[in-house]
């Protein structure tokens, strides 16, 4: 799994934890997990959090070194 850092127009950044991918839904960008043998997002897939995307300026994927306990964690703070 992977954390996601998604800095916002407003320069705030948040950090999606134990998320496996993201994909557009209308006017939302969604991170989702997903099964260990599935790298799809599908009917099986776990919504994390969801944010407007025209409010989204850039998002960052850093890979986890050690899989953690499956929690899942998303915090806020100012750029």
């Amino acid at each position: 799994m992977a954390t996601f850092e998604v800095t916002m127009r407003d320069r705030t950044v948040e950090r999606v934890g134990a998320a496996d991918a993201y994909q557009q839904e209308g006017v939302m960008t969604t991170f989702f997990r997903t099964d260990d043998h599935r790298r799809t997002v599908d009917s099986w897939s776990t919504r994390i959090a969801s944010f407007r995307t025209a409010e989204i300026l850039i998002i960052r994927r850093h890979d986890e070194v050690a899989v953690g306990a499956g929690v899942t964690t998303l915090t806020r703070q100012s750029a």
